[in-house]
């Protein structure tokens, strides 16, 4: 069957309606290479206010039937955490490549199961970390490779928000994968091993040890806050944060033994400051230089873009989200989840 729609263009269809679906699909109205064809929510009236406010051509008021369309060739999944897996080996089963966003999964052993559905069936598959296709972060990775800094010995790399608990979000129940770990600390995460593995020469590099902290909410029962001290092969050190009950820094800092790097915007690309940038600073001064990277029309169509360039291959080259790399990342993520004491139950998994 042809990937592509008669204008050239990848027919996409999006599995869910929240706020991260309505982003996606007016990135997908920005592309070359891509067109969101169909949308499907639980229900026909959602389905319909999302696809005439989306300019979206076919509304379909359940799962199955994007599933059943044969002109959908690529699948944008954007439900709960929870969700994740059972639709993306059911998009895989129905032939449909995919995008899912993060995290993939709940547990490593479940991502592993969406991870070999999709060899399988042979579709593409790739866990939606957008930063890891954007410009900015193909220049970090330049800078590091070229010793910018001399050899990397610390990160640090934070991501959290203030949110207020709310009975029944998704963000503070654990039924839907909640918690800020999984929400939001994968991606610091899996920054730190992608800076890790690029210092040693690598697409990404597995923490040797991991030691984390974190506060579990009395009435949420998810973590609300958790902190991790990581060392990488090479003696690299990380320490990563995440919260979903308050304001991190929400940056990157690579420390070397020649310098530092700063990415002040480093999971939205610059997108929320005036566009991407990377301060340079030399060991022992006190100027910071500032790097412009390349920027985009739309924070997600670089994303979009490799996987319509990378359909074939059946995953992304790095430092987009290669399957072993999104893997090695949730377990990482489990060992974090072990340690500040959180666990999802049978149901949710």
């Amino acid at each position: 069957m042809n990937d592509q729609t008669p204008d050239s263009r990848l027919a996409w269809g999006i599995l869910g309606t929240g706020r991260i679906a309505r982003t996606v699909a007016g990135a997908l109205g920005l592309s070359d290479t891509s067109v969101a064809l169909a949308v499907g929510s639980r229900t026909q009236d959602t389905a319909e206010r999302f696809a005439d406010h989306c300019g979206i051509e076919r509304p379909y008021g359940s799962y199955e039937r994007l599933l059943e369309d044969p002109d959908v060739r690529v699948v944008y999944i954007a439900t709960p955490h929870s969700l994740h897996v059972p639709w993306a080996i059911r998009c895989a089963e129905a032939g449909k490549h995919i995008l899912c966003e993060k995290p993939l999964a709940l547990h490593a052993q479940d991502a592993a199961l969406v991870v070999e559905a999709a060899r399988r069936h042979d579709v593409f598959l790739m866990e939606a970390f957008m930063y890891r296709c954007h410009p900015q972060t193909a220049a970090l990775v330049r800078l590091i490779q070229e010793g910018k800094i001399g050899e990397v010995r610390l990160i640090e790399a934070s991501f959290g928000f203030l949110g207020v608990p709310e009975p029944g979000h998704r963000l503070f129940d654990a039924r839907y994968g909640g918690g800020a770990i999984l929400d939001v600390g994968c991606y610091p995460i899996s920054m730190a091993r992608l800076i890790a593995g690029v210092a040693t020469g690598m697409a990404f590099a597995e923490p040797c040890r991991l030691q984390g902290w974190g506060h579990i909410g009395a009435e949420t029962g998810v973590d609300e806050v958790a902190i991790a001290n990581l060392e990488f092969p090479g003696g690299i050190q990380a320490q990563v944060s995440t919260a979903i009950t308050v304001e991190l820094a929400n940056d990157v800092r690579v420390f070397g033994t020649e310098g530092s790097l700063t990415v002040p915007s480093p999971w939205f690309c610059g997108t929320d400051i005036g566009g991407p940038r990377i301060l340079f600073r030399r060991e022992a001064t006190d100027t910071a230089e500032v790097l412009v990277p390349p920027s985009a029309p739309h924070l997600y169509l670089p994303e979009i873009d490799q996987v319509a360039a990378h359909l074939a291959d059946r995953e992304v080259p790095p430092p987009g989200m290669t399957w072993n790399d999104t893997l090695g990342n949730m377990r990482t993520l489990d060992r974090w989840l072990a340690e500040v004491g959180m666990r999802y139950s049978e149901t949710s998994r």
